[in-house]
């Protein structure tokens, strides 16, 4: 099959530009009529928000089927079981976002999807690939169960990541390329004018959904109506693609383009059933928090995960045009899933590691306020960390931090700061800072009245406002500055984190500094 490459840029083209429009007005329309999502609960937004992000979406699919009925008439079967399924799972989507539908309900309806494509469209898992010696792992009577759980596994996980401005979009459009490619190199033209589509349509979405300067904030979310979508489609295509005997990638090379989403939604689920949670219960435990929580600002972390889920994509193909072996493939990815998992379980570890490679990396961390208390005995550092847990964690997002300021041979004459850090969560909003400052003075105030501690807040020192290093040259205030600063190094002794959205208030924990 001969590909168009003239006709497919002015595809991507036209779907970028078409899902902005569409978007843009959609955006209107829902500040009209209230469609809005609203903050509140685990959700990270400071403002009611659209979320008809998955219109310009759903526009991009429409065109590249006018495309595909046109160019593949003998397939019409095949586009209209897409169509068909691509309808439902937007319409459900929908529901979701304004009525908060039943889990339940919704993986009846995303189960109805998949038979959709499986029965209809022929787009199903038959085999696993050659993940043992031998011919491919053929799944038989399995193939339609499997194909159930694979798909609406994938689609909630890709749901699941929606979490800050722009990750979703990103993500998805990082994957669409790599698919594009695997189709061109293929030979797949029908996969390559869906997935270029689909590409242009996340483009027109992330024109209003990425922060930058003259965005602070994000105008639109994609909403459970474009993440299941984006979800699903992805999934059509790495399964339409790792299939039959003409398969442009394996199946264990799908995994690795859809890496992120996978690891951090297994991992998220797991980790909750060890806690003895319900899987399906929000919380802050998803590699965008973890990366919130070590001080990256929204778009370092989505550049971040973003860079990493295309390293993923990159080593799955590099091991299918290179030949290397599907169990090899397999058991690296498993490796790497085992070694994240791993992390999640011990948070704390990865976000004090992520914190040194912030620093290293010299990004701007998110704005903070807080406290520092003096020297004090490990009796009372102990006692202060239990009172300043019960003032603040019904508060807001804290951390608590116990250093060791002096060494004794003798325990108790040892001597601790502790340092309490109100996060900011990266916000523009001035108001909402203005809202935090009046915490923090409220707070001194309560704690002095109450507990008659007197509570310092932080102060930014500014070296040109210190007269000890005026009348010195350039060299001798530098070499000044970092001696000080590495004789100052202090011992990290303790650190809690506190979020308000997941934590009662009514739960006290207590630990020895011992």
């Amino acid at each position: 099959m001969e590909f168009n490459l003239l006709k497919q840029t002015a595809l991507f083209l036209s779907c970028s530009i078409l899902s902005g429009i569409t978007i843009r007005l959609a955006i209107s329309l829902a500040l009209t009529h209230g469609i809005l999502d609203k903050p509140g609960q685990h959700k990270q937004h400071k403002h009611s928000t659209p979320f008809i992000g998955g219109t310009g979406i759903f526009i991009a699919l429409l065109i590249a089927l006018c495309f595909l009925v046109a160019d593949y008439p003998e397939h019409a079967t095949k586009w209209l079981g897409l169509t068909v399924s691509a309808i439902i799972i937007f319409g459900m989507g929908f529901a979701d976002d304004i009525l908060q539908l039943n889990y339940k309900i919704r993986f009846i309806v995303q189960a109805i999807v998949v038979l959709i494509m499986s029965l209809a469209s022929g787009v199903v898992l038959t085999d696993l690939g050659e993940i043992l010696p031998g011919e491919p792992l053929a799944l038989g009577f399995l193939a339609i169960p499997f194909t159930l759980f694979a798909t609406i596994g994938s689609i909630n996980a890709f749901n699941m990541i929606d979490g800050i401005d722009g990750l979703s979009g990103s993500i998805a459009l990082t994957s669409l390329v790599l698919i594009s490619i695997t189709a061109l190199i293929a030979g797949n033209p029908p996969d390559f004018i869906v997935a270029t589509a689909l590409a242009g349509g996340t483009t027109g979405f992330l024109f209003f959904n990425l922060r930058r300067r003259s965005q602070p904030q994000a105008k639109v979310f994609l909403g459970d109506n474009g993440s299941m979508l984006l979800g699903f489609l992805i999934t059509w295509l790495l399964i339409d693609l790792s299939q039959g005997e003409q398969r442009a990638i394996t199946p264990v090379t799908a995994l690795w383009l859809f890496a992120i989403p996978l690891m951090d939604t297994i991992s998220i689920m797991l980790r909750r059933i060890w806690q003895h949670k319900s899987p399906f219960e929000p919380d802050r435990n998803h590699f965008h928090h973890i990366l919130l929580d070590a001080g990256y600002r929204v778009n370092d972390a989505i550049f971040t995960i973003v860079s990493i889920h295309l390293l993923f994509g990159i080593i799955g193909l590099a091991g299918l045009y290179l030949g290397i072996a599907e169990p090899i493939m397999l058991i690296g990815f498993l490796l790497l899933f085992s070694g994240y998992f791993y992390l999640s379980l011990r948070s704390w570890h990865l976000i004090t590691a992520l914190r040194y490679l912030h620093t290293l990396q010299g990004l701007i961390p998110t704005q903070s306020h807080g406290f520092f208390l003096g020297n004090y005995t490990p009796r009372e550092a102990e006692n202060l960390v239990r009172m300043l847990s019960q003032e603040l964690r019904p508060s807001m997002n804290s951390l608590i931090h116990v250093i060791k300021n002096e060494e004794s041979p003798d325990d108790e004459k040892n001597k601790y700061a502790v340092v309490v850090n109100i996060r900011l969560l990266d916000i523009d909003d001035k108001s909402m800072k203005t809202g935090i400052e009046r915490f923090v003075t409220s707070t001194q105030q309560h704690i002095n009245k109450q507990h008659g501690i007197q509570l310092r807040p932080f102060i930014e020192r500014n070296p040109q406002n210190d007269r000890r290093l005026q009348n010195q040259g350039y060299f001798f205030r530098n070499r000044r500055m970092v001696n000080r600063q590495r004789s100052n190094q202090k011992l990290l002794i303790f650190e809690a984190m506190f979020d308000p959205d997941s934590i009662s208030s009514t739960e006290h924990h207590s630990g020895s500094l011992d």
